[in-house]
Protein backbone atom coordinates (compact mmCIF):
# COMPACT_ATOMS: atom_id res chain seq x y z
CA UNK A 1 0.00 0.00 0.00
CA UNK A 2 1.30 3.25 -0.73
CA UNK A 3 2.17 6.23 1.80
CA UNK A 4 -1.70 7.07 1.79
CA UNK A 5 -5.03 6.06 0.43
CA UNK A 6 -8.64 5.95 0.77
CA UNK A 7 -9.80 3.09 1.97
CA UNK A 8 -13.66 4.25 2.16
CA UNK A 9 -16.08 7.49 1.31
CA UNK A 10 -19.49 7.88 3.27
CA UNK A 11 -21.62 10.72 2.25
CA UNK A 12 -19.67 13.13 4.39
CA UNK A 13 -16.47 11.75 5.67
CA UNK A 14 -13.49 10.05 3.90
CA UNK A 15 -11.62 7.21 5.53
CA UNK A 16 -7.98 7.63 4.85
CA UNK A 17 -5.46 4.50 5.85
CA UNK A 18 -1.88 5.71 6.20
CA UNK A 19 1.81 3.81 6.69
CA UNK A 20 3.97 6.44 6.76
CA UNK A 21 2.46 10.08 8.99
CA UNK A 22 6.07 11.69 8.25
CA UNK A 23 5.86 10.84 4.43
CA UNK A 24 2.32 12.06 3.94
CA UNK A 25 3.17 15.36 5.52
CA UNK A 26 6.90 15.90 4.47
CA UNK A 27 7.86 16.13 7.98
CA UNK A 28 5.37 18.32 8.90
CA UNK A 29 3.30 18.07 12.08
CA UNK A 30 -0.22 16.63 11.20
CA UNK A 31 -3.09 17.19 13.33
CA UNK A 32 -6.45 17.00 13.84
CA UNK A 33 -7.62 20.22 12.24
CA UNK A 34 -5.26 19.78 9.74
CA UNK A 35 -6.38 20.49 5.65
CA UNK A 36 -5.69 17.47 3.27
CA UNK A 37 -6.10 17.13 -0.20
CA UNK A 38 -7.44 14.35 -1.84
CA UNK A 39 -7.19 14.08 -6.32
CA UNK A 40 -10.00 12.04 -7.71
CA UNK A 41 -10.39 10.78 -11.09
CA UNK A 42 -11.80 14.02 -12.46
CA UNK A 43 -8.95 16.76 -12.97
CA UNK A 44 -9.55 18.43 -9.46
CA UNK A 45 -9.07 17.27 -5.52
CA UNK A 46 -11.20 17.52 -2.73
CA UNK A 47 -10.14 19.66 0.59
CA UNK A 48 -11.02 18.17 3.45
CA UNK A 49 -10.66 18.67 6.92
CA UNK A 50 -9.13 16.03 9.28
CA UNK A 51 -11.79 14.92 12.11
CA UNK A 52 -9.83 12.18 13.86
CA UNK A 53 -7.60 9.48 13.44
CA UNK A 54 -6.50 6.35 15.36
CA UNK A 55 -4.23 3.32 15.09
CA UNK A 56 -4.56 -0.27 13.94
CA UNK A 57 -1.95 -2.67 14.91
CA UNK A 58 -2.24 -5.83 12.05
CA UNK A 59 0.23 -8.54 11.98
CA UNK A 60 3.02 -8.42 10.24
CA UNK A 61 4.66 -11.74 8.13
CA UNK A 62 7.15 -13.37 10.14
CA UNK A 63 10.26 -13.24 7.73
CA UNK A 64 9.79 -10.05 6.80
CA UNK A 65 13.27 -8.31 7.36
CA UNK A 66 11.52 -4.84 8.61
CA UNK A 67 10.70 -3.61 12.15
CA UNK A 68 7.88 -5.84 12.79
CA UNK A 69 6.06 -2.96 14.81
CA UNK A 70 6.25 -0.27 12.26
CA UNK A 71 4.58 -2.91 9.68
CA UNK A 72 2.34 -3.73 12.27
CA UNK A 73 1.25 0.21 13.03
CA UNK A 74 -1.35 1.97 10.26
CA UNK A 75 -3.30 5.09 10.68
CA UNK A 76 -6.40 5.08 10.07
CA UNK A 77 -7.34 8.86 9.48
CA UNK A 78 -10.87 10.12 9.03
CA UNK A 79 -11.67 13.80 7.30
CA UNK A 80 -14.97 15.65 6.27
CA UNK A 81 -14.93 16.72 2.77
CA UNK A 82 -15.21 20.59 2.41
CA UNK A 83 -15.40 21.59 -1.64
CA UNK A 84 -13.54 20.70 -4.43
CA UNK A 85 -10.68 22.62 -6.10
CA UNK A 86 -10.24 22.38 -9.48
CA UNK A 87 -7.09 22.53 -11.88
CA UNK A 88 -7.62 26.48 -12.07
CA UNK A 89 -7.63 27.20 -8.49
CA UNK A 90 -11.27 27.92 -7.64
CA UNK A 91 -12.55 26.45 -4.78
CA UNK A 92 -16.36 25.33 -4.47
CA UNK A 93 -18.09 24.20 -1.25
CA UNK A 94 -19.68 20.70 -1.43
CA UNK A 95 -18.26 17.04 -1.03
CA UNK A 96 -21.06 15.09 -2.36
CA UNK A 97 -19.89 14.07 -5.88
CA UNK A 98 -16.46 12.37 -5.15
CA UNK A 99 -15.25 10.35 -7.72
CA UNK A 100 -14.69 6.68 -7.45
CA UNK A 101 -11.95 5.28 -6.17
CA UNK A 102 -9.80 8.56 -5.52
CA UNK A 103 -6.07 8.18 -6.54
CA UNK A 104 -4.17 10.21 -3.77
CA UNK A 105 -4.19 11.56 -0.38
CA UNK A 106 -1.74 14.73 0.34
CA UNK A 107 -1.53 17.70 3.05
CA UNK A 108 -2.84 20.42 1.87
CA UNK A 109 -0.23 23.41 1.51
CA UNK A 110 -1.02 26.91 2.79
CA UNK A 111 -1.35 28.13 -1.15
CA UNK A 112 -4.17 25.75 -1.47
CA UNK A 113 -6.13 26.42 1.45
CA UNK A 114 -5.82 30.02 1.06
CA UNK A 115 -7.33 29.39 -1.96
CA UNK A 116 -10.59 27.81 -0.27
CA UNK A 117 -11.00 31.44 1.50
CA UNK A 118 -9.98 33.47 -1.58
CA UNK A 119 -13.36 32.86 -2.75
CA UNK A 120 -14.72 35.53 -1.51
CA UNK A 121 -14.13 38.89 -3.89
CA UNK A 122 -11.84 41.43 -3.00
CA UNK A 123 -14.14 44.24 -2.73
CA UNK A 124 -15.89 42.40 -0.24
CA UNK A 125 -13.19 40.68 2.12
CA UNK A 126 -13.48 41.70 5.71
CA UNK A 127 -10.44 39.98 7.62
CA UNK A 128 -9.98 39.76 11.82
CA UNK A 129 -9.38 36.37 11.90
CA UNK A 130 -6.95 33.66 10.51
CA UNK A 131 -6.95 29.88 11.30
CA UNK A 132 -6.48 28.67 14.54
CA UNK A 133 -4.12 25.60 13.58
CA UNK A 134 -2.83 27.17 10.36
CA UNK A 135 -1.61 30.60 11.66
CA UNK A 136 -0.40 31.80 7.93
CA UNK A 137 -4.04 31.35 6.10
CA UNK A 138 -5.71 34.60 6.54
CA UNK A 139 -9.70 33.79 6.85
CA UNK A 140 -11.37 36.99 5.47
CA UNK A 141 -15.93 36.69 5.38
CA UNK A 142 -17.74 38.94 3.21
CA UNK A 143 -18.50 41.99 4.38
CA UNK A 144 -21.06 42.86 3.20
CA UNK A 145 -23.18 39.34 4.66
CA UNK A 146 -21.46 39.36 7.85
CA UNK A 147 -22.58 43.12 8.89
CA UNK A 148 -25.88 43.30 6.80
CA UNK A 149 -27.09 40.18 8.98
CA UNK A 150 -26.98 39.75 12.70
CA UNK A 151 -23.72 38.69 14.61
CA UNK A 152 -23.63 36.62 17.66
CA UNK A 153 -20.29 36.65 19.92
CA UNK A 154 -20.35 33.94 22.54
CA UNK A 155 -17.95 32.57 24.72
CA UNK A 156 -17.64 32.14 28.64
CA UNK A 157 -16.08 34.91 30.65
CA UNK A 158 -12.21 35.08 30.02
CA UNK A 159 -12.69 33.60 26.29
CA UNK A 160 -12.05 36.78 24.80
CA UNK A 161 -15.43 38.16 23.95
CA UNK A 162 -14.73 42.02 24.16
CA UNK A 163 -11.50 41.67 22.33
CA UNK A 164 -13.28 40.09 19.66
CA UNK A 165 -15.57 42.32 19.44
CA UNK A 166 -13.25 45.12 19.84
CA UNK A 167 -10.70 43.81 16.77
CA UNK A 168 -13.83 43.63 14.54
CA UNK A 169 -15.13 47.15 15.22
CA UNK A 170 -11.83 48.37 14.90
CA UNK A 171 -11.37 46.98 11.47
CA UNK A 172 -14.80 48.82 10.39
CA UNK A 173 -13.76 52.13 11.62
CA UNK A 174 -10.64 51.62 10.03
CA UNK A 175 -11.37 50.57 6.29
CA UNK A 176 -10.19 53.55 4.07
CA UNK A 177 -9.79 55.67 7.21
CA UNK A 178 -6.61 57.60 6.47
CA UNK A 179 -5.19 61.10 7.53
CA UNK A 180 -4.66 64.08 5.35
CA UNK A 181 -2.77 67.21 5.63
CA UNK A 182 -2.45 65.45 9.82
CA UNK A 183 -6.17 65.22 9.90
CA UNK A 184 -8.07 62.55 10.58
CA UNK A 185 -10.47 61.55 8.22
CA UNK A 186 -13.83 59.35 9.46
CA UNK A 187 -15.22 56.97 6.92
CA UNK A 188 -19.18 56.23 7.25
CA UNK A 189 -19.52 53.76 9.73
CA UNK A 190 -21.94 54.23 12.23
CA UNK A 191 -21.52 51.77 15.29
CA UNK A 192 -23.52 52.21 18.69
CA UNK A 193 -21.90 49.90 21.64
CA UNK A 194 -24.00 49.25 24.74
CA UNK A 195 -21.13 48.79 27.40
CA UNK A 196 -22.56 47.35 30.32
CA UNK A 197 -19.07 46.94 32.39
CA UNK A 198 -17.18 49.97 31.16
CA UNK A 199 -14.53 48.35 29.06
CA UNK A 200 -14.56 49.59 25.74
CA UNK A 201 -13.25 53.03 25.89
CA UNK A 202 -9.95 52.14 26.19
CA UNK A 203 -10.40 50.09 22.82
CA UNK A 204 -11.59 53.20 20.67
CA UNK A 205 -9.98 56.53 22.79
CA UNK A 206 -11.85 58.54 19.61
CA UNK A 207 -15.33 57.44 20.86
CA UNK A 208 -18.51 59.48 21.47
CA UNK A 209 -18.73 58.27 24.92
CA UNK A 210 -22.00 58.56 27.27
CA UNK A 211 -22.43 57.73 30.80
CA UNK A 212 -24.72 59.03 33.39
CA UNK A 213 -22.79 62.08 34.08
CA UNK A 214 -23.27 62.89 30.10
CA UNK A 215 -26.09 61.11 28.42
CA UNK A 216 -29.31 62.19 27.63
CA UNK A 217 -32.37 60.10 27.38
CA UNK A 218 -35.69 62.66 27.95
CA UNK A 219 -38.19 60.75 29.77
CA UNK A 220 -40.78 62.44 27.31
CA UNK A 221 -39.82 59.78 24.65
CA UNK A 222 -40.79 56.73 26.80
CA UNK A 223 -43.05 54.86 25.05
CA UNK A 224 -46.60 53.70 27.28
CA UNK A 225 -44.62 49.99 28.42
CA UNK A 226 -42.05 51.68 29.58
CA UNK A 227 -43.47 54.48 31.17
CA UNK A 228 -45.44 51.91 33.03
CA UNK A 229 -42.26 49.58 33.88
CA UNK A 230 -40.80 52.82 35.13
CA UNK A 231 -43.16 53.74 37.61
CA UNK A 232 -45.83 50.96 38.35
CA UNK A 233 -45.99 47.59 40.49
CA UNK A 234 -47.53 45.72 38.21
CA UNK A 235 -48.61 43.04 41.02
CA UNK A 236 -50.14 45.67 43.15
CA UNK A 237 -53.62 46.13 44.16
CA UNK A 238 -54.28 49.59 42.74
CA UNK A 239 -52.50 49.14 39.51
CA UNK A 240 -55.22 49.42 37.12
CA UNK A 241 -55.90 52.56 38.92
CA UNK A 242 -52.46 53.98 38.40
CA UNK A 243 -52.22 52.57 34.72
CA UNK A 244 -55.08 54.69 34.05
CA UNK A 245 -54.69 57.94 36.04
CA UNK A 246 -51.15 57.98 34.28
CA UNK A 247 -52.12 57.11 30.71
CA UNK A 248 -54.78 59.81 30.99
CA UNK A 249 -52.08 62.78 32.71
CA UNK A 250 -49.36 62.14 30.69
CA UNK A 251 -52.26 61.93 26.96
CA UNK A 252 -53.73 65.48 28.18
CA UNK A 253 -50.28 67.02 29.09
CA UNK A 254 -48.70 65.80 25.50
CA UNK A 255 -51.93 67.60 23.74
CA UNK A 256 -51.58 70.59 25.99
CA UNK A 257 -47.87 70.97 24.70
CA UNK A 258 -48.43 70.27 21.15
CA UNK A 259 -48.07 73.60 18.75
CA UNK A 260 -50.89 72.45 15.96
CA UNK A 261 -53.75 72.80 17.50
CA UNK A 262 -55.86 71.60 14.60
CA UNK A 263 -53.96 68.38 15.53
CA UNK A 264 -54.00 67.69 18.53
CA UNK A 265 -56.17 65.02 18.95
CA UNK A 266 -54.57 62.92 16.97
CA UNK A 267 -51.95 62.86 19.54
CA UNK A 268 -51.79 59.98 21.95
CA UNK A 269 -49.97 57.88 24.74
CA UNK A 270 -47.26 56.59 22.77
CA UNK A 271 -46.23 60.00 20.93
CA UNK A 272 -43.19 61.20 20.64
CA UNK A 273 -43.95 64.60 22.15
CA UNK A 274 -42.86 66.45 25.22
CA UNK A 275 -44.82 66.35 28.56
CA UNK A 276 -44.55 68.12 31.94
CA UNK A 277 -43.77 65.19 34.48
CA UNK A 278 -44.13 67.59 37.65
CA UNK A 279 -47.88 68.57 35.83
CA UNK A 280 -48.54 65.00 35.38
CA UNK A 281 -47.11 64.08 38.73
CA UNK A 282 -49.83 66.86 40.35
CA UNK A 283 -52.63 65.83 38.41
CA UNK A 284 -52.54 62.24 39.88
CA UNK A 285 -51.47 64.29 43.55
CA UNK A 286 -55.17 66.30 42.98
CA UNK A 287 -57.02 62.83 42.17
CA UNK A 288 -55.64 61.07 45.21
CA UNK A 289 -56.85 63.79 47.46
CA UNK A 290 -60.13 64.55 45.16
CA UNK A 291 -63.09 65.26 47.01
CA UNK A 292 -66.78 65.18 45.01
CA UNK A 293 -70.03 66.33 45.79
CA UNK A 294 -72.45 64.49 48.14
CA UNK A 295 -75.59 63.00 47.76
CA UNK A 296 -77.15 65.54 49.93
CA UNK A 297 -76.93 68.48 51.41
CA UNK A 298 -74.10 70.18 49.54
CA UNK A 299 -72.24 67.78 51.80
CA UNK A 300 -68.54 66.54 49.54
CA UNK A 301 -67.53 63.00 49.73
CA UNK A 302 -63.84 60.86 49.19
CA UNK A 303 -63.42 60.50 45.23
CA UNK A 304 -63.54 57.43 44.09
CA UNK A 305 -59.63 57.28 43.92
CA UNK A 306 -59.03 58.99 47.44
CA UNK A 307 -55.69 57.37 49.04
CA UNK A 308 -55.43 54.70 46.66
CA UNK A 309 -52.65 56.30 44.57
CA UNK A 310 -50.55 56.69 47.75
CA UNK A 311 -47.94 53.84 46.84
CA UNK A 312 -47.93 55.39 43.34
CA UNK A 313 -47.38 58.89 44.53
CA UNK A 314 -44.69 57.75 46.39
CA UNK A 315 -42.94 55.86 43.50
CA UNK A 316 -43.11 59.03 41.33
CA UNK A 317 -41.66 61.09 43.79
CA UNK A 318 -38.99 59.16 44.48
CA UNK A 319 -38.13 58.76 41.00
CA UNK A 320 -38.34 62.25 39.88
CA UNK A 321 -35.93 63.33 42.88
CA UNK A 322 -33.41 60.49 42.43
CA UNK A 323 -29.96 62.13 41.42
CA UNK A 324 -28.77 58.65 39.30
CA UNK A 325 -31.69 59.19 37.17
CA UNK A 326 -31.07 62.65 35.87
CA UNK A 327 -30.10 61.76 32.81
CA UNK A 328 -33.84 60.37 32.09
CA UNK A 329 -35.78 62.88 34.68
CA UNK A 330 -33.49 65.71 35.12
CA UNK A 331 -33.27 68.85 33.30
CA UNK A 332 -31.31 68.51 30.59
CA UNK A 333 -33.66 65.28 29.80
CA UNK A 334 -36.08 67.90 29.79
CA UNK A 335 -35.01 70.47 27.78
CA UNK A 336 -33.49 68.06 25.31
CA UNK A 337 -35.08 67.65 21.77
CA UNK A 338 -35.38 64.61 19.73
CA UNK A 339 -32.84 65.66 17.18
CA UNK A 340 -30.45 66.31 19.68
CA UNK A 341 -31.12 62.64 21.53
CA UNK A 342 -30.57 61.02 17.93
CA UNK A 343 -27.34 62.76 17.07
CA UNK A 344 -25.42 61.71 20.36
CA UNK A 345 -26.39 58.18 19.43
CA UNK A 346 -25.65 58.45 16.01
CA UNK A 347 -22.35 59.79 16.38
CA UNK A 348 -23.47 63.10 14.45
CA UNK A 349 -22.93 65.61 17.51
CA UNK A 350 -21.57 69.03 16.55
CA UNK A 351 -18.02 69.35 16.21
CA UNK A 352 -17.30 66.04 17.41
CA UNK A 353 -18.83 63.65 15.04
CA UNK A 354 -17.26 59.56 15.86
CA UNK A 355 -17.69 56.44 14.23
CA UNK A 356 -17.74 54.70 17.58
CA UNK A 357 -20.90 55.74 20.15
CA UNK A 358 -19.48 53.70 23.59
CA UNK A 359 -22.62 53.87 25.51
CA UNK A 360 -21.06 52.96 29.43
CA UNK A 361 -24.30 51.60 31.64
CA UNK A 362 -21.93 50.87 34.36
CA UNK A 363 -23.27 53.95 36.67
CA UNK A 364 -27.11 53.46 34.92
CA UNK A 365 -29.00 51.89 38.22
CA UNK A 366 -29.99 48.71 37.56
CA UNK A 367 -33.79 49.20 38.01
CA UNK A 368 -34.16 51.08 35.02
CA UNK A 369 -31.31 49.11 32.96
CA UNK A 370 -33.60 47.50 30.90
CA UNK A 371 -35.67 50.78 30.09
CA UNK A 372 -32.50 52.80 29.18
CA UNK A 373 -31.31 49.95 26.29
CA UNK A 374 -35.40 49.73 25.38
CA UNK A 375 -35.88 53.24 24.99
CA UNK A 376 -32.65 53.75 23.18
CA UNK A 377 -32.92 50.63 20.96
CA UNK A 378 -36.16 51.69 19.75
CA UNK A 379 -35.28 55.07 18.95
CA UNK A 380 -32.43 53.68 16.63
CA UNK A 381 -34.84 51.18 14.45
CA UNK A 382 -37.39 54.34 14.58
CA UNK A 383 -34.62 56.71 13.00
CA UNK A 384 -33.64 54.12 10.70
CA UNK A 385 -37.04 53.76 9.82
CA UNK A 386 -37.87 57.38 9.13
CA UNK A 387 -34.40 58.13 7.32
CA UNK A 388 -35.24 55.42 4.45
CA UNK A 389 -38.48 56.67 4.40
CA UNK A 390 -38.30 60.06 3.94
CA UNK A 391 -35.22 58.97 1.38
CA UNK A 392 -36.66 56.68 -0.73
CA UNK A 393 -34.49 57.34 -3.35
CA UNK A 394 -31.26 56.14 -1.49
CA UNK A 395 -30.47 53.33 -0.82
CA UNK A 396 -29.59 52.89 3.10
CA UNK A 397 -26.16 54.78 2.73
CA UNK A 398 -26.01 55.14 6.90
CA UNK A 399 -25.94 51.86 7.86
CA UNK A 400 -26.06 51.05 11.56
CA UNK A 401 -24.52 48.50 13.90
CA UNK A 402 -25.86 48.31 17.43
CA UNK A 403 -23.60 45.97 19.87
CA UNK A 404 -25.35 44.93 22.60
CA UNK A 405 -22.60 43.60 25.51
CA UNK A 406 -23.48 41.15 28.01
CA UNK A 407 -27.03 40.86 25.73
CA UNK A 408 -28.66 38.14 28.45
CA UNK A 409 -28.87 40.58 31.51
CA UNK A 410 -31.48 42.97 29.51
CA UNK A 411 -33.14 40.52 27.00
CA UNK A 412 -33.35 37.19 28.61
CA UNK A 413 -35.19 34.62 27.47
CA UNK A 414 -38.60 34.43 29.37
CA UNK A 415 -38.22 36.55 32.55
CA UNK A 416 -39.81 38.93 34.51
CA UNK A 417 -42.20 41.49 32.98
CA UNK A 418 -39.75 44.30 33.47
CA UNK A 419 -37.88 43.42 30.50
CA UNK A 420 -40.79 43.05 27.87
CA UNK A 421 -39.97 46.49 26.74
CA UNK A 422 -36.50 45.77 25.77
CA UNK A 423 -36.72 42.49 24.67
CA UNK A 424 -39.75 43.88 22.02
CA UNK A 425 -36.97 46.90 21.42
CA UNK A 426 -34.41 44.42 20.29
CA UNK A 427 -36.38 41.69 18.94
CA UNK A 428 -37.69 44.48 16.64
CA UNK A 429 -34.30 45.11 15.50
CA UNK A 430 -33.33 41.40 15.24
CA UNK A 431 -37.02 41.03 13.13
CA UNK A 432 -37.14 44.06 11.07
CA UNK A 433 -33.76 45.90 11.06
CA UNK A 434 -32.08 44.76 7.91
CA UNK A 435 -34.74 46.55 5.46
CA UNK A 436 -33.57 49.54 7.49
CA UNK A 437 -29.86 49.44 7.46
CA UNK A 438 -29.62 48.49 11.34
CA UNK A 439 -28.26 45.32 12.37
CA UNK A 440 -27.24 44.09 15.63
CA UNK A 441 -23.96 42.41 17.19
CA UNK A 442 -25.15 40.29 20.51
CA UNK A 443 -22.71 39.47 22.58
CA UNK A 444 -22.88 36.96 25.85
CA UNK A 445 -21.41 34.71 27.75
CA UNK A 446 -25.13 32.76 28.49
CA UNK A 447 -26.53 32.19 24.86
CA UNK A 448 -28.79 30.03 25.72
CA UNK A 449 -30.51 32.44 28.38
CA UNK A 450 -31.07 34.87 25.31
CA UNK A 451 -34.62 35.29 24.00
CA UNK A 452 -34.68 32.56 21.23
CA UNK A 453 -36.51 35.15 18.36
CA UNK A 454 -33.03 37.31 18.44
CA UNK A 455 -30.89 34.32 18.54
CA UNK A 456 -32.64 32.90 15.55
CA UNK A 457 -32.73 35.66 13.61
CA UNK A 458 -28.72 36.13 14.08
CA UNK A 459 -26.81 34.50 10.54
CA UNK A 460 -23.23 34.63 11.47
CA UNK A 461 -22.14 33.16 14.45
CA UNK A 462 -18.52 33.94 16.65
CA UNK A 463 -18.21 31.17 19.08
CA UNK A 464 -15.69 31.23 21.28
CA UNK A 465 -14.79 28.74 24.53
CA UNK A 466 -18.29 27.80 26.11
CA UNK A 467 -18.13 25.56 29.33
CA UNK A 468 -21.65 25.01 30.33
CA UNK A 469 -22.84 22.22 28.41
CA UNK A 470 -26.45 23.92 27.37
CA UNK A 471 -24.37 27.08 25.79
CA UNK A 472 -22.37 24.27 24.21
CA UNK A 473 -25.22 22.20 22.83
CA UNK A 474 -26.80 25.46 21.80
CA UNK A 475 -24.08 26.17 19.10
CA UNK A 476 -24.20 22.79 17.98
CA UNK A 477 -27.72 22.95 17.10
CA UNK A 478 -26.45 25.53 14.54
CA UNK A 479 -24.07 24.27 12.35
CA UNK A 480 -24.25 20.90 9.89
CA UNK A 481 -25.11 17.53 11.01
CA UNK A 482 -21.27 16.81 9.35
CA UNK A 483 -19.61 19.20 10.77
CA UNK A 484 -20.84 19.10 14.26
CA UNK A 485 -17.67 17.82 15.66
CA UNK A 486 -15.94 21.02 15.10
CA UNK A 487 -18.20 22.19 18.34
CA UNK A 488 -16.28 19.42 20.58
CA UNK A 489 -13.50 21.69 20.87
CA UNK A 490 -15.86 24.34 22.64
CA UNK A 491 -14.47 24.30 25.78
CA UNK A 492 -11.43 23.60 25.35
CA UNK A 493 -10.29 26.56 23.10
CA UNK A 494 -7.41 29.09 24.36
CA UNK A 495 -8.67 32.46 24.95
CA UNK A 496 -9.00 34.08 21.56
CA UNK A 497 -9.54 30.84 19.33
CA UNK A 498 -13.42 30.52 18.09
CA UNK A 499 -15.41 28.77 15.74
CA UNK A 500 -16.70 31.34 12.86
CA UNK A 501 -19.78 30.33 10.92
CA UNK A 502 -22.53 31.66 9.53
CA UNK A 503 -23.85 32.82 6.06
CA UNK A 504 -20.76 35.33 5.49
CA UNK A 505 -18.03 32.83 5.86
CA UNK A 506 -17.30 30.32 3.10
CA UNK A 507 -17.32 27.26 5.81
CA UNK A 508 -17.03 26.88 9.39
CA UNK A 509 -13.54 27.55 10.61
CA UNK A 510 -11.87 27.08 13.99
CA UNK A 511 -9.86 30.55 13.99
CA UNK A 512 -7.56 32.62 15.87
CA UNK A 513 -8.35 36.45 16.05
CA UNK A 514 -6.05 39.20 15.59
CA UNK A 515 -5.65 41.03 18.94
CA UNK A 516 -7.13 44.44 19.50
CA UNK A 517 -5.43 46.84 19.61
CA UNK A 518 -5.69 49.12 21.44
CA UNK A 519 -7.40 46.61 23.63
CA UNK A 520 -10.10 47.02 25.86
CA UNK A 521 -10.05 47.25 29.67
CA UNK A 522 -11.23 43.42 30.49
CA UNK A 523 -8.44 42.49 31.41
CA UNK A 524 -8.53 39.66 34.58
CA UNK A 525 -6.99 41.28 37.53
CA UNK A 526 -3.93 40.01 38.63
CA UNK A 527 -4.36 39.27 42.14
CA UNK A 528 -0.98 37.41 42.45
CA UNK A 529 0.89 40.08 41.19
CA UNK A 530 -0.83 42.89 43.14
CA UNK A 531 -0.95 41.14 46.44
CA UNK A 532 2.57 40.57 46.69
CA UNK A 533 3.34 43.97 46.28
CA UNK A 534 3.95 46.21 49.73
CA UNK A 535 0.71 47.39 50.85
CA UNK A 536 -0.88 50.11 48.89
CA UNK A 537 -2.94 53.25 50.44
CA UNK A 538 -6.63 54.02 49.13
CA UNK A 539 -7.65 57.70 48.60
CA UNK A 540 -10.87 57.10 49.45
CA UNK A 541 -12.71 60.80 49.13
CA UNK A 542 -13.00 60.58 45.68
CA UNK A 543 -14.47 57.54 46.06
CA UNK A 544 -17.10 58.12 48.34
CA UNK A 545 -17.41 61.67 45.74
CA UNK A 546 -18.42 59.26 42.99
CA UNK A 547 -20.27 57.28 44.76
CA UNK A 548 -22.34 60.18 46.07
CA UNK A 549 -23.47 61.68 43.59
Amino acid sequence: MSSAEVVAVYPDRIKIAVNDISELSGGEPVKVGSYLRVFDSNDCSIIAIIESFSIELKSAPSNDSLDEESRRRVYIVEAVPLGFLDSDGTFERGGGSIAIPPKSVEVATQKDVQKVYDTIPKEKRFLFAHLARERHVEVPVDGDKFFNRHIAIVGSTGSGKSHATARIIQEAIDLRNHEKHGEYRLNNSHIVIFDIHSEYQTAFPNANRLNVETLTLPYWLLSSEELQDLFIESNEEQSHNQIAVLKRGVTENRRENFNDSTRRDLVHYDSPVYFDIDKVLQDIRDKNEEMVDGSRNGQQKQGPLFGKLDNFLTRLENRRHDRRLDFLLGDRARKSTLEQTLRQFTGYTHGSSANVTVIDLSGVPFEVLSITVSLISRLLFDYAYYYKKTHPELKTDTPLLVVYEEAHKYVPKGGPAKYNAARAAIERIAKEGRKYGITAAIVSQRPSEISETIFSQCSNFLAMRLTNPEDQNYVKRLIPDSLGPLTESLPMLSSGEALLLGDAVVMPSLVRLVEADPVPSSSDVRYLQEWIRPWHEVDFPPIIDDWER
